[in-house]
């Protein structure tokens, strides 16, 4: 593990090692977005070069697509694959039930279409991520540009009858200019600090036009890997139903890593 990585990166780059244990040879591999997942991807470049594994990627962003080509990673779209044996991707928030809320990174839509059309998904995080309740990460929305004021105030009329604590929506700025996502639209983040109904919401959401997804990932993650600096790992399986102790040898990753 490279010596000059802060306690938190130690932790993401933990959960990415041990994620990466769902790696199998020929298996079609959703590649997430974020500085976690980014691990995940050095990683498995590492894996390419040094163990001959054979693995095609789908980047859910240009950036992880960048990134994972230059590690080795051989790529394709998801509609040339079409479906894909597992995801591995970070998360913003995890509940007890393992719903997520992401797309801090602004990249949800791929990372939703991507995660859905996988026989599995894993998410690697550190413990600030566990949450009782999701809201305390802005919530984000991908809207299209056309009208994008008017598809704001039909967010916040229905979010006066949802059952949240705060009501705030803000547009994402990236420096001088609105944020852009890949695909040319933005991003409207809802300050909503507690979400007591997230499926009633993000039905709701979908519901209005102009908004092409959001950020609430539903009963789609079947594992989470809770990533600490010393090497210790919480695996959240709800396909097995268990949450158990493992703990990643640190010294054999001194490299793996390394930008």
């Amino acid at each position: 593990m490279p010596a000059d990585l802060d306690p938190s990166d130690k932790a993401k780059a933990v959960a990415a090692r041990r994620a990466l244990d769902y790696v199998q040879d020929g298996m079609r591999i959703g590649l997430g977005t974020g500085s976690t997942a980014n691990f995940m991807v050095r990683g498995l470049g590492e894996m390419i070069r040094r163990d001959g594994l054979r693995v095609t990627g789908v980047p859910t962003s240009d950036r992880t697509a960048k990134l994972a080509a230059e590690c080795g990673i051989p790529l394709a779209t998801l509609d040339e694959l079409r479906w894909l044996d597992l995801t591995i991707d970070g998360a913003d928030e995890f509940d007890g039930d393992l719903n997520l809320i992401k797309g801090g990174g602004g990249a949800l839509l791929q990372e939703k279409i991507v995660a859905t059309a996988s026989d599995m998904m894993v998410v690697i995080t550190d413990p600030a991520k566990k949450v009782e309740h999701l809201g305390a990460f802005p919530l984000p929305v991908e809207v299209i540009p056309f009208g994008w004021q008017t598809t704001k105030g039909l967010i916040e009329e229905s979010l006066v009858g949802a059952d949240v604590t705060g009501r705030t929506v803000t547009l994402r700025q990236g420096g001088d200019a609105p944020f852009r996502t890949d695909e040319g639209n933005l991003i409207l983040d809802l300050h909503l600090r507690r979400i007591d109904n997230p499926n009633q919401l993000a039905l709701a959401l979908n519901q209005i036009p102009g908004v092409v997804e959001n950020g609430l990932f539903l009963d789609i993650c079947d594992v989470v890997v809770i990533g600490a600096a010393d090497g210790a790992v919480e695996l959240h399986d709800s396909l097995a139903g268990t949450v158990t102790q493992e703990r990643v040898d640190l010294a054999r990753e001194e490299n793996i890593f390394r930008d």
